[in-house]
């Protein structure tokens, strides 16, 4: 007998990728259009990726447009897209005009992306780019978090919060659409010779702050490894929540010594207005929930990953935090002005908050 009704899609036609105008979502969209067997590929965003990116994206489509508009109803509609990856969800307040403009592009964004997904009789897979920072991090936090788990302390605002909420609308989604395939990654943070973030502005301090007595255990992910997980979620029928994290885990005192850089612990009262001079002096972005990253950190289970979504990161931790510092040595994310001043602003607030 025939089955009746929309079957599974296998390989992808139309992928429609957001956040092109960044590492991840631009990379992997290059990555798709270098594939011959999809037919188009459309490129999202509300800023156009740079020259460089541009290039390399080949045949990929950008499209200027702003998911938080229901106008992407008719972008999506009107290319038969089979194929969402939502990679634009952004950490960084900075990088998005603020925290009140992040949670939106977040959270309404993603509300607006999925609703035009529902309408569209076409769409077969949509992918979600989350985050680890969806189990928190506290002194309570078990010795690994698998994709069962809630978090021992609910995040209580930021970007973890927003990947909180928007698990639970893409939950809703699939209540609503379950001919569709939804696949949630649930990245840890990546690293590596090429990309900006956080986390690797974080290591690029010439002193580095940490909290006093606390030495946080940390997973982190080459940025290949990520891209590779990607590609695989959208070319793949693969639904289903999987925590992405390399082998193995540093300590956070190993990684500042294995860059090369100078630890400064700082006493836990002092760290959040140690984060916000940096913030304030637009030297590293990181968010009171990145703090709290820092006293605790996190570690995953990946077991799903490899057994049932069937990949294994070819980099461990520690293999692709020296590829970044590596890669940071022939390209300083930060320049000598900013490092000087970050010296300056993070040995002067632990010396007076100390």
């Amino acid at each position: 007998m025939t089955p009746s009704g929309p079957q599974p899609l296998d390989r992808p036609s139309v992928v429609l990728v957001t956040g092109v105008s960044r590492f991840l979502g631009g990379n992997l969209a290059a990555r798709l259009a270098a594939d011959p067997a999809i037919e188009r590929v459309l490129g999202v965003d509300t800023v156009p990726p740079s020259r460089d990116m541009l290039r390399r994206m080949g045949r990929a489509e950008f499209v200027r447009a702003d998911i938080r508009n229901p106008l992407i109803s008719k972008v999506i509609a009107g290319a038969g897209v089979d194929t969402v990856v939502h990679a634009a969800l952004s950490a960084s307040p900075g990088s998005s005009g603020g925290r009140t403009a992040m949670k939106e592009m977040n959270v309404i964004g993603t509300m607006q992306l999925l609703a035009a997904c529902q309408k569209a009789e076409r769409v077969r897979r949509v992918v979600l780019k989350s985050t680890t920072a969806v189990y928190g991090s506290g002194s309570r936090d078990p010795a690994l978090f698998d994709e069962s788990m809630t978090p021992k302390d609910l995040p209580s605002g930021g970007y973890a919060k927003d990947a909180a909420e928007i698990e639970g609308y893409l939950r809703g989604f699939a209540r609503r659409r379950p001919d569709v395939g939804t696949t949630v990654l649930r990245f840890c943070n990546y690293v590596g010779p090429r990309i900006d973030t956080v986390m690797t502005r974080y290591f690029a301090l010439p002193v580095v702050p940490t909290v006093l007595g606390f030495d946080a255990r940390m997973q982190l992910l080459h940025e290949e490894d990520a891209l590779a997980v990607l590609e695989r979620a959208a070319t793949h029928d693969l639904p289903g929540v999987y925590n992405v994290a390399a082998d193995g885990v540093l300590m956070l005192s190993q990684a500042i010594r294995r860059a090369g850089q100078v630890q400064v612990p700082v006493p836990s009262p002092a760290v959040g207005p140690v984060g916000r001079l940096l913030r304030g002096a637009r030297i590293v972005d990181y968010s009171p929930e990145q703090m709290r990253f820092l006293h605790f950190g996190r570690v995953v289970d990946t077991t799903r990953l490899k057994e049932r979504f069937g990949f294994a990161p070819r980099w461990t931790t520690v293999q692709a935090f020296d590829d970044y510092v590596r890669g940071r040595a022939l390209r300083p994310v930060l320049g000598r002005a900013r490092l000087e001043a970050a010296e300056r602003t993070v040995l002067r607030a632990a010396k007076v908050l100390g």
